[in-house]
């Protein structure tokens, strides 16, 4: 399949060398020509413009910040308007519903360029893996004509197919909120625990062990936990982007936010204190100060060794 892909990110970079893998003739662009040097050496073509990326293509992929930069590349970078009559634009991009109709509605319908929003979860390990999950919203027939595509950069028992035009970004918005939300919620919880004089790892296992536990607590936290990680891969720049647009999608929908706009504020209060830059899981941080010691357990297998409680 002829596929243009545009934006070689932290997760975009791994999407495309993988279609390349699998056999795809795969044009690729991104505002940094060195981000496609890997890419090129694979067989991949240079593509100078986003529209001559999607001048050829059947299948665009796009993988960019956010939906303004969405719309600059498809409208103002001329994609959409280069995309052939009956092409299949997949904007795999955490972004909004709104964002991907006013391309519709600007270029693509008039064309007859179909849509899917397919963004995902994973993080950049997911992705250089290949174990990526998918959330698909749109047509079931451009679903299926698709699935070849993402099951070479995910993991094929997770592309899920979760409605039509728009689901895919709200399911991925909700999963980010609700993400974000047990962060902030399990970094409280330790830092009052540990303030209070119980050992990190006892307590960790008491609540893994009582009907408070989560995935998160149980896996994604380990990065801070064992060695102080704070996932740079993603970073607070884009979280809070996504928070936004979370908060913003319940307030058209007219579902109170309350929770999440403190989760939002306390992620942007971390933003202007660790950076831009800085990692998705730095608000950790501000509850390790608030506690007045890092979270750390001596070592991955502390936390298996540490003392085991049952409820």
């Amino acid at each position: 399949m002829r596929i243009g892909f545009i934006g070689l990110g932290n997760m975009g970079r791994h999407m495309a060398r993988h279609l390349i893998h699998a056999g795809h003739l795969v044009t690729v662009h991104d505002a940094r020509p060195e981000a496609a040097a890997e890419h090129l050496a694979l067989g991949a073509r240079w593509a100078e413009t986003p529209a001559d990326c999607a001048q050829d293509a059947e299948f665009l992929i796009t993988m960019l910040p956010d939906p303004r930069v969405v719309e600059t590349v498809l409208l103002r970078g001329g994609a959409a308007e280069a995309l052939p009559a009956g092409a299949l634009w997949i904007d795999m991009s955490t972004s909004t519903p709104a964002a991907a109709e006013r391309v519709a509605a600007e270029v693509l319908d008039a064309r007859g360029v179909r849509r899917l929003d397919a963004p995902v979860s994973g993080m950049a390990r997911g992705a250089e893996a290949g174990t990526l999950q998918i959330f698909v919203g749109g047509a079931d027939d451009d679903f299926r004509i698709a699935l070849p595509v993402f099951e070479a950069m995910g993991d094929p028992d997770r592309v899920l197919h979760v409605g039509a035009l728009g689901a895919g970004y709200t399911v991925k918005l909700m999963i980010n909120l609700l993400w974000f939300s047990h962060l902030v919620a399990t970094s409280e919880v330790l830092a009052m625990g540990v303030r209070a004089g119980v050992d990190l790892g006892v307590l960790r296992n008491s609540l893994l062990a009582s009907p408070a536990a989560s995935n998160f607590l149980e896996n994604d936290i380990m990065c801070v936990l064992a060695d102080g990680d704070y996932d740079d891969s993603f970073a607070m720049a884009l979280a809070c982007k996504d928070l936004g647009l979370a908060v913003d999608l319940g307030r058209d929908l007219g579902v109170s936010t309350e929770l999440s706009a403190l989760v939002e504020q306390i992620y942007r209060r971390s933003k202007a204190q660790h950076g831009a830059l800085a990692g998705e899981m730095s608000p950790v941080r501000l509850y390790e100060a608030l506690a007045g010691r890092e979270f750390r357990l001596p070592s991955p297998a502390a936390a298996l060794d540490a003392t085991t409680v049952t409820v």
